[in-house]
C-alpha cells in the first residue's frame, strides 16, 4: 500500500478529526516498476480529478477511504474497508474510476476493488519524512508484528460476527437477550393470541423465504408481554439459522452515535442491512432527526430487500407524534397488532405459570385456587405486578413456614393493590369523546379554527388532557395540531376558572372524566 500522508484523497474532508498514517512502503515491483512517490503522485492526481468531476459530496461519500494498493501489469488493485463500499463502487463507479486512473497511469486497463485486511491507526501519528524512514529500517520490524496481530484479531472478529474493522465493538452489538423469555413459557390468552401467532409465523419462516409480514408492528401498554414476545422471536430466529439483531430504541441510538463518532457510520449501516431479521423494541423512545432518518432508511432498505422487520411500541404508529411522518407511514404499512389488557382468565394462567417456576427454587411453595383467584382479581394492571405478587407471596410463605390464606395473601400484596394504577387515559380518547359530546369533529379540534363552537371543546379537551394524563404541556400542544405550550396553559387556566363559576360546566367536566376513566 502506498504512503498516504501527502495524498489528499485519503482524508475525509467532512471529518472533524484527521488521521495520518505512515504504512510500509511497497516495493517497486508491486508498483509496476515505478517509485512509490511516482505512484502516490499519480493516485493523488486521479483523486483530484474525481473530486473535481463528481463533486465534494460524492467523493467524500464513496472515495475518501479508497486506497491504491498496487499496480501489476495492466491492473490497478484498490482497497476499501467495508463490503458496502466495495459493492457500491463496483456497481456504479468502477468504469469511471478506471478511466480516471488511466489518464494518470496509461498502463492501467482495469481496476479491481477488494477489502482491506488492516485498519487505520486509532490515534494520529506524527508524519515521517522519506529520509527518516530510510534511516530507520528497524521501524518496519516493529510495525510489521503489530500489523499482523491486528489483522489476526480482525479476522477472528469477523469470524465471530463482531463489529467491522475500525468500529467500536459495542456499537453494533444487540441488546442482551434473556434465555428465559421463549415461546415455551409465553402464556397465551385472548388478549395476546393474534400477536403471538404473528410472531411465531415470522419465527418459523425458512431461511431465504420472503417475509410474511414486514414490518410486523406490535403495540401494547407497559407490562403486557411485548418484550417477552420479541425476545422469544429473536431466540427462535437464531435457532433457525437466520441472522437477527434485537435492539431497544436506546441501543439503536447509542450504536448510531458511536458509529458517527468513530467515523464508521457506513459500516454500521452495512451491518444492519446485512441481517435477515431486525427487531426494535420501545420505538417510541427514538429521538433525534438524524437518527430517525437513518432508522427510516434502514427500514426501507430491509423491507425493499425482502428482509423481516419487527417493531414494538406502547401505542399505534399514528400516535407516535415524536416520530417523523415517513417513519410512521412505513410502520403503518405492515401488520399492526395490539396486545390488549390481560383478562382475568389469562392472569390466572400467568399466576399458575409463575408459581410453577417458583417451585423450582422452593418445592414447598404453593397457592390454593382461592388465593390464586383473589390475586388475579386484585391485580389487574400488568404481568410485572403479577410477578411481584408471586415474589411477595413466596417470601412470606417461606419465611413464616405457613400456607397462605386469602387474608394473609391480601396483607402480603397490599402495596401492589393500593398502588394499582387507574385506567390509562389517552389524549386521542379525550379528543374523540369531547368531539362527540359537543357535536364537532376531531379534525375541528385539531384545526386552527377559532369559532366559539370549536374553541370551547378544544379548551376542554386540553384541560382534560392535563388533568387525566401525565403528558407535559408541550407534548399536549403537539397532540393538538402543533400548538405552543402557552396555548395549552391558557386553556387549562380558563376552564379551571370557568368551572368554578359555572355549575353546568363543572358537571359536564365530571361526566366526561367518569366516561374516560370507567
Amino acid at each position: 500500500m502506498t504512503a498516504r500522508n501527502d495524498a489528499p484523497c485519503f482524508v475525509d474532508p467532512t471529518a472533524d478529526l484527521r488521521e495520518t498514517v505512515a504504512p510500509l512502503q511497497p516495493s517497486r515491483e508491486s508498483l509496476g516498476g515505478l517509485s512509490p512517490a511516482t505512484r502516490t503522485e499519480q493516485w493523488s492526481n486521479a483523486c483530484r480529478r474525481l473530486r473535481a468531476e463528481l463533486g465534494e459530496a460524492v467523493f467524500s461519500a464513496w472515495f475518501a477511504r479508497l486506497d491504491l494498493d498496487r499496480i501489476e501489469d495492466d491492473t490497478a488493485y484498490l482497497t476499501v474497508p467495508t463490503n458496502f463500499l466495495k459493492t457500491w463502487i463496483q456497481s456504479h463507479y468502477v468504469d469511471k474510476l478506471c478511466a480516471t486512473l488511466a489518464a494518470e497511469a496509461p498502463e492501467v486497463k482495469r481496476c479491481i476493488v477488494a477489502l482491506r485486511s488492516s485498519t487505520r491507526a486509532a490515534a494520529p501519528k506524527p508524519e515521517v519524512s522519506a529520509a527518516a524512514a530510510e534511516a530507520a529500517p528497524e521501524a518496519k520490524s516493529v510495525s510489521a508484528p503489530r500489523a499482523a496481530a491486528q489483522a489476526k484479531w480482525e479476522s477472528n472478529a469477523k469470524a465471530s460476527g463482531a463489529a467491522p474493522a475500525g468500529m467500536p465493538a459495542d456499537a453494533l452489538s444487540g441488546s442482551p437477550l434473556d434465555r428465559r423469555l421463549t415461546f415455551g413459557n409465553f402464556v397465551v390468552g385472548r388478549s395476546n393470541q393474534l400477536a403471538c401467532a404473528a410472531a411465531q409465523r415470522v419465527a418459523e419462516a425458512a431461511p431465504g423465504a420472503a417475509p410474511v409480514y414486514s414490518p410486523l408492528y406490535i403495540h401494547a401498554a407497559v407490562g403486557l408481554g411485548k418484550t417477552h414476545l420479541l425476545q422469544a422471536t429473536a431466540h427462535a430466529v437464531t435457532d433457525g439459522g437466520r441472522r437477527v439483531i434485537y435492539l431497544t430504541a436506546e441501543r439503536f441510538m447509542y450504536g448510531f452515535v458511536a458509529a458517527l463518532k468513530a467515523q464508521t457510520s457506513i459500516a454500521f449501516k452495512e451491518k444492519l442491512r446485512a441481517i435477515d431479521v431486525l427487531i426494535i423494541d420501545d420505538v417510541q423512545f427514538l429521538q433525534g432527526k438524524s437518527i430517525q432518518t437513518e432508522f427510516c432508511h434502514t427500514l426501507n432498505a430491509l423491507i425493499d430487500d425482502g428482509r423481516q422487520v419487527i417493531v414494538a411500541a406502547d401505542r399505534p404508529p399514528a400516535d407516535l407524534e415524536s416520530l417523523d411522518e415517513r417513519v410512521r407511514s412505513r410502520l403503518a404499512g405492515g401488520l399492526c397488532v395490539e396486545m390488549e389488557t390481560l383478562d382475568e382468565t389469562l392472569r390466572v394462567k400467568i399466576l399458575e405459570n409463575r408459581v410453577q417456576a417458583a417451585r423450582a427454587l422452593h418445592p414447598g411453595f404453593a397457592l390454593t385456587p382461592a388465593v390464586m383467584a383473589y390475586v388475579a382479581r386484585a391485580i389487574a394492571t400488568n404481568g410485572r405486578d403479577l410477578d411481584g405478587a408471586v415474589n411477595r407471596l413466596m417470601a412470606h410463605a417461606t419465611l413464616s413456614g405457613t400456607a397462605h390464606t386469602v387474608e394473609t395473601a391480601e396483607a402480603a400484596i397490599r402495596d401492589l393493590v393500593r398502588l394499582r394504577e387507574p385506567k390509562r387515559v389517552k389524549i386521542e380518547d379525550i379528543q374523540k369523546l369531547v368531539a362527540n359530546h359537543y357535536n364537532v369533529s376531531r379534525a375541528d379540534i385539531l384545526s386552527s379554527r377559532r369559532t366559539a363552537v370549536v374553541v370551547r371543546p378544544r379548551q376542554i379537551a386540553m384541560y382534560l388532557s392535563k388533568a387525566l394524563t401525565l403528558r407535559s404541556l408541550p407534548e399536549i400542544g403537539r397532540r393538538f395540531g402543533g400548538r405552543d405550550h402557552t396555548t395549552v396553559l391558557h386553556a387549562v387556566r380558563k376552564i379551571e376558572a370557568l368551572s368554578g363559576k359555572e355549575a353546568a360546566l363543572a358537571e359536564e367536566l365530571e361526566l366526561l372524566k367518569r366516561l374516560l376513566q370507567d
